[in-house]
C-alpha cells in the first residue's frame, strides 16, 4: 500500500486543509485509471482528524483496489468565540478539496493515480450533511456551496452513514445536542430549518446514493436516514429504484464502531462495484462476495 500524507488542497499551508491518499498495490486489473474513493470523517463538525481513519482507508483500498483519499477540514471550536468556524466553512473546505481532486495534475499533465471523472464519496455523520449541502441545491441558503459542473459530473456515487440531515428533528430527539455541537457549528438560532438538507432540490439525477444506518446507533436515530431516503425518492421519482439504496438493517454496531467492521467495507465496496459494472467504460468483477479485506 502506497500512502501519500498531508497533501495540501488549499494554497494555505494548513494541516486542516490537507488530505491523505492511499493507493493499493497491485492496482486494479483495468487498463484505465481507477476511480477514486473519498472518505469524509464525522465528529459533530468539531472533532476528529483524517489520521483517525487510516485503517478504514486501507481496508477500502484493499477491498476495492481503488485509491482512497481522506481529507481534513476546519472544525468548530467547542466554545463560541469571535473567530468561530461555522457552517458553511466546513462544507466549503470539502468542496475545495473535491475541486482540487478533479483538476489536480502532476508533472507530465497526468492525474496522479485515479480517474478524476469517476469519484465516489463517503460522508459519515455530520459529513453526510456537508455532502448533501453541496450535491443538493443549498444555494438559496449557502450560495458558496454550488459545485462547478465538472465536479458535479465527476461524482458518480455518494455513501452516507449515520448521517444528520434534519437538524430540528435531531434536536427534538436529542435536545442537549443544541449547546454541545449544533450552536457552535451553526450559531444560535430558534430554528435550523434553512439548513435541513431535506428541503434542498437535486442538481441532477445522475448520482447514485447509498444511505447506511446501524440498528445499534444511539447517537443519531434512524429517523434521520428515513427522512433523507424519503426526500431523495421524491426528488428522483421513477429513477429512484436505480439511483437510491438504503441499508438500515445489516449493521448493529454503535455510531462510529461501524467504521471498524469488515461488513461496512463490504457494503460500500459492493455499492461501488455495482455502479461500475453498469458502466461500459470500466469493467469490474461484479462478484464481491469472495473478496477479502
Amino acid at each position: 500500500m502506497d500512502s501519500q500524507l498531508d497533501i495540501p488542497y488549499s494554497p494555505f499551508q494548513d494541516p486542516l486543509r490537507s488530505f491523505d491518499l492511499f493507493i493499493p498495490t497491485p492496482p486494479s486489473d483495468s487498463d484505465l485509471l481507477p476511480p477514486l474513493i473519498c472518505f469524509l470523517h464525522g465528529g459533530a463538525w468539531r472533532s476528529e482528524d483524517k489520521s483517525d481513519h487510516h485503517v478504514l482507508a486501507r481496508k477500502l483500498a484493499t477491498f476495492t483496489r481503488f485509491p482512497v483519499a481522506v481529507p481534513n477540514y476546519r472544525l468548530s471550536l467547542p466554545a463560541l468565540n469571535e473567530h468561530q468556524i461555522r457552517h458553511p466553512t466546513h462544507a466549503e473546505d470539502i468542496l475545495q478539496f473535491l475541486n482540487f481532486l478533479v483538476s489536480w495534475k502532476k508533472p507530465g499533465a497526468q492525474h496522479p493515480s485515479y480517474d478524476p471523472h469517476r469519484i465516489f464519496l463517503m460522508g459519515h455523520s455530520c459529513s453526510a450533511h456537508m455532502l448533501c449541502s453541496v450535491f443538493l441545491n443549498s444555494s438559496p441558503t449557502t450560495p458558496t456551496l454550488v459545485p462547478p459542473p465538472e465536479t458535479l459530473r465527476a461524482v458518480k456515487g455518494i455513501v452516507m452513514s449515520e448521517g444528520i440531515y434534519n437538524i430540528d428533528l435531531l434536536l427534538a430527539r436529542f435536545p442537549p445536542y443544541r449547546q454541545w455541537f449544533i450552536e457552535p457549528a451553526f450559531g444560535e438560532k430558534a430554528s435550523f430549518a434553512p439548513f435541513s438538507v431535506t428541503s434542498y432540490q437535486t442538481w441532477n439525477h445522475d448520482i447514485h446514493w447509498l444511505i447506511v444506518h446501524s440498528t445499534g446507533d444511539t447517537l443519531v436515530d434512524v429517523a434521520q436516514s428515513l427522512v433523507i431516503q424519503d426526500h431523495l425518492h421524491k426528488q428522483y421519482g421513477n429513477r429512484d429504484q436505480y439511483r437510491i439504496a438504503c441499508n438500515i438493517d445489516q449493521l448493529d454496531q454503535e455510531h462510529d464502531e461501524i467504521l471498524k467492521t469488515d461488513r461496512f467495507v463490504f457494503i460500500v465496496g459492493d455499492f461501488i462495484h455495482k455502479i461500475l459494472k453498469e458502466d461500459n467504460r470500466y469493467a469490474v468483477d461484479g462478484n464481491t462476495s469472495d473478496k477479502t479485506i
